[in-house]
């Protein structure tokens, strides 16, 4: 099986150019599904930290990248929304976010923030033993004894040593939101309602903008897109880069 992905057709979150060469990395097995970047192509291209794929794996040998405060040993780790990436060494620390286009872009944070990551819970069940499991967005799951104080579409943060959750934010009217797919990706405000349709149809939600408050600006997208965030997601901190830097050739990739 060939370890090179198309340009053309990887996921639009994915942060690359999609005409300057055929090829790029393909992801390897693990979290977020297809849309989970491949964390050489954030250390290659958009960090520009390595230069090729021998470089990314003697960083990795060397312990000098933490994501979610575990050590990875696999460049191929698919890398996605809300991720937490560390480089101790560095002293630096950026959390994964959708920009304004959909595609994921790096925001620096500071070491307290990078201590925990956020996910949106998009199932729960009981397991042995009486308790309950949510799944979060990942693909990760935690277990919780007080079933009814969490839901579905709820927002949690992990704690990433305890892995225990140390947060939680409730999806209701009123809820700070971010949406991270569709033509709003990247916008942040507050739901103002919530439109249950009946059947299997998806829930209607309107959020009022930040910047509302002086142009009355309101968007409408489905419940899956908005994931309920906390105050410490609007700040200003800026994006460390965005796919408008150069990417390798898939003859850098070996």
């Amino acid at each position: 099986m060939s370890n090179h992905q198309k340009r053309l057709s990887v996921p639009k979150s994915w942060p690359v150019e999609r005409k300057t060469d055929t090829f790029t990395v393909k992801a390897g097995a693990g979290p977020h599904g297809e849309d989970g970047v491949p964390l050489l192509i954030l250390l290659r291209d958009v960090l520009e930290y390595v230069d090729n794929r021998k470089e990314a794996r003697y960083a990795l040998a060397n312990d000098a990248v933490l994501v979610n405060g575990d050590e990875i040993s696999d460049e191929e780790r698919p890398i996605g929304m809300f991720d937490i990436l560390a480089f101790p060494d560095r002293e630096e620390a950026y959390r994964v976010f959708p920009d304004e286009g959909g595609r994921l872009s790096l925001t620096p944070i500071d070491a307290e923030s990078a201590e925990s990551r956020l996910g949106k819970v998009e199932g729960k069940r009981q397991v042995t033993g009486g308790v309950t499991q949510l799944s979060l967005h990942d693909g990760t799951n935690v277990t919780v004894d007080d079933e009814a104080t969490y839901g579905v579409n709820d927002s949690v943060v992990v704690d990433n040593e305890s892995k225990e959750i140390v947060a939680h934010f409730p999806y209701e009217e009123s809820a700070l939101v971010t949406a991270v797919r569709g033509n709003h990706a990247g916008k942040i405000g507050q739901v103002a309602e919530i439109d249950v349709t009946p059947g299997s149809g998806s829930n209607i939600v309107t959020v009022e903008a930040a910047e509302a408050a002086a142009t009355d600006e309101e968007f409408e997208t489905v419940e899956e897109y908005v994931v309920v965030i906390d105050e410490n997601f609007t700040g200003s901190e800026a994006a460390a880069s965005d796919a408008s830097g150069e990417t390798a050739s898939a003859g850098d990739d070996e």
